[in-house]
């Protein structure tokens, strides 16, 4: 936080009782971690004798054992000897579970309840496994005292489908559960009808609104092939480090764009600090990021970044131990980085001319595995990763004087921070480097317009000769644009000539063609049948079902055939096409507002995830560090 152009620091650190309850919490699970690595170790089982009992009672044998621990780390005996008595009961509750579920089919699942809850957050629960997703919602919701229609469920870091059974899902005996609250309440629960009422009436807007993120989504990456008019219709692109639109295999582009699509928006609920609705927008682009090729998440670093933002999702929704393959996925990061940016950002280097934009991504890295590593009860590792987090902050950070500067000539906070990293602080090569991005930009849009221009006029080049858009379309897409070889996939392939623009239900509602036409054809030299069979097919269009007749030897090709059989018996109106008719307005807008509420959350920057004040991060390195510092120095009390 910036205070008078200073910066303040963690005021929470000093005295406050709320800082010394966290640091006390975080000192524990650091024992809790430390102690469960020593005796894994040493192959200690606390739950057999001597250390327990006949009676499941705890042994005497565990105060030498804790004596021995204490002197270890250097601190309190009776701390050492309380946390380890936990891990004893809580490893005799499992085993206990272990045969309850052997014998009876009844698992138990760890909830782990929202950070504002008072109540020990991380609770049991015994279910059967063949119960659906919506069973288990409501036993959680009617268990722990939440609403039903307001709260998610994460298992195996993927949404709890609740149509589905636990089984199908891959839920097992003592597997991990997150509830997330889509709504939280900054103050205490009240159990009157009011209050609950709008509880539900805010899951429902915020169950919507998920929902048209998914459409919304789903919209724009299906025009992104198919849009005309790019000016007038919006969708989405990709483009590479340079701002450059790239080609994508379309088997694999519509994976790739709803991946980019729910990770911007899954970043813009982080940006507000919702990250109970985040996460399971983060955890959707990491399914469709899955359905893309190894190779190509190799040469982008979305990837990475997606990693590095659910861990920091977890974290901050404080369920960091709910997700078991943290590590995993911060050295996935680490090295979808390594490849993107070559060794020691060489690629990177050559591409941008500089790497301190992309720096901020390993200090959060840094910062991430640091944290990891003390939930770990690595002390050592924790503190390697917390120091480097700290020397890149020093490096990364932007004096808002020089900020201001920069806005004062005219350039965004955002470009100021942006361009003062890409240049070590200079204010002067600094606004020499965002003037050149912004003509760069220019030029590069400048010439992705006239590319969406040319292709817009090959579009009306081929509807000039009879092709429908849809048709003229598709050509122009296989032939990458090429005018000549778009002109050669239609003549060789008779069959996309029949593709229309109307909707599909409308296709098959057309009049028989005109004697006119039949007679034209005729006279040209064709079977009457074949011309009357051809100007079905393409509602009347002398030109195409000539050509179509010419390249076939007199004949229809037999898929045209089919068509032209269908599409000559012309269905009755039902009373429901009316209906149909009234409610396609109705859709539209709201698809509209789907696509809308997307693009509001696109940032214009392309470099914008590699923007940040870093102020969450400064108070959590120097947090996480004195939890470090004061682990040996704790006073040893007897």
């Amino acid at each position: 936080m910036k205070i008078n152009g200073g910066r303040s620091r963690i005021r929470a650190l000093g005295g406050s009782r709320l800082a010394r309850l966290w640091r006390r919490m975080a000192q524990k699970k650091y024992l809790q971690s430390k102690l469960t690595q020593f005796l894994r170790e040493d192959k200690i089982q606390l739950w057999k004798p001597p250390y327990t009992d006949e009676n499941k009672e705890v042994g005497l044998a565990l105060k030498d054992l804790a004596k021995k621990y204490s002197d270890k780390l250097e601190c309190c005996e009776n701390e050492v000897e309380k946390i380890m008595d936990e891990i004893r009961c809580k490893a005799i509750e499992r085993g206990t579970g272990n045969e309850h579920y052997k014998t009876t089919g009844i698992a138990t699942i760890e909830v782990f309840l929202p950070a504002r809850l008072k109540k020990d957050r991380k609770n049991l629960l015994e279910t059967h496994l063949h119960i659906t997703g919506r069973e288990l919602r409501s036993k959680i919701a009617e268990t722990f005292g939440f609403q039903e229609n307001y709260i998610k469920i994460v298992i195996n870091k993927k949404q709890l489908q609740l149509g589905e059974t636990l089984k199908e899902q891959g839920v097992t005996h003592n597997v991990k559960a997150m509830v997330l609250e889509l709504k939280q309440s900054e103050e205490d629960v009240r159990k009157n009808v009011q209050v609950e009422e709008e509880k539900r009436n805010e899951a429902k807007l915020e169950e919507k609104r998920i929902q048209r993120t998914k459409r919304g989504l789903e919209i724009l990456a299906e025009r992104a092939e198919m849009v005309v008019d790019p000016e007038a219709t919006p969708y989405l692109d990709i483009a590479n480090q340079t701002g450059r639109s790239i080609r994508i295999p379309p088997s694999e582009r519509k994976a790739l764009m709803l991946a980019m699509g729910y990770h911007e928006k899954g970043r813009a609920f982080l940006k507000r600090k919702e990250y109970g609705i985040a996460l399971p927008c983060l955890l959707d682009a990491d399914k469709y990021f899955c359905e893309c090729c190894t190779e190509l998440l190799d040469t982008v670093d979305n990837y990475a970044v997606l990693q590095l933002d659910i861990v920091w999702c977890y974290f901050r929704l404080g369920q960091l131990e709910c997700l078991d393959d943290a590590e995993k996925k911060l050295k996935l990061a680490q090295e979808c980085f390594r490849k993107c940016y070559g060794e020691n950002h060489q690629r990177l280097l050559h591409i941008k001319g500089n790497c301190g934009k992309e720096k901020v991504l390993f200090l959060r890295l840094y910062l991430l595995q640091g944290i990891r590593n003390y939930h770990s009860g690595n002390g050592e590792e924790a503190y390697e990763y917390l120091n480097k987090a700290r020397q890149l902050f020093k490096e990364l950070y932007t004096d808002p004087s020089k900020v201001h500067n920069l806005m004062q000539l005219g350039f965004s906070a955002q470009e100021a921070r942006l361009g003062l990293r890409a240049c070590d602080g200079n204010v002067d090569h600094a606004a020499v480097h965002i003037a050149n991005r912004r003509e760069e930009l220019d030029q590069i849009k400048k010439e992705e317009r006239e590319k969406k221009k040319r292709r817009l006029e090959n579009i009306n080049h081929l509807k000039g000769m009879g092709y429908s858009m849809r048709a003229a379309r598709q050509a122009l897409h296989q032939a990458s644009g090429n005018l000549e070889e778009a002109q050669k996939i239609l003549l060789h392939n008779p069959q996309m000539w029949w593709l229309n623009d109307s909707a599909p239900e409308s296709n098959n509602r057309q009049q028989s063609p005109s004697q006119e036409k039949i007679d034209q054809l005729v006279y040209m030299g064709f079977d009457e049948v074949a011309a009357k069979a051809a100007l079905r097919v393409f509602r009347d269009n002398v030109q195409l079902a000539a050509q179509t007749l010419v390249h076939n030897e007199g004949r229809l090709p037999p898929d045209l055939q089919l068509s032209a059989e269908d599409s000559s018996s012309t269905p009755s109106t039902s009373p429901s096409d009316s209906a149909g008719t009234s409610s396609a307005s109705t859709d539209e807008d709201m698809e509209t507002e789907a696509v809308n509420e997307i693009l509001e959350d696109i940032p214009e920057h392309e470099e914008d995830y590699l923007d940040s004040t870093l102020e969450d991060e400064e108070i959590i390195i120097a947090e996480y560090l004195s939890y470090v510092e004061n682990i040996k120095s704790a006073a040893k009390k007897n």
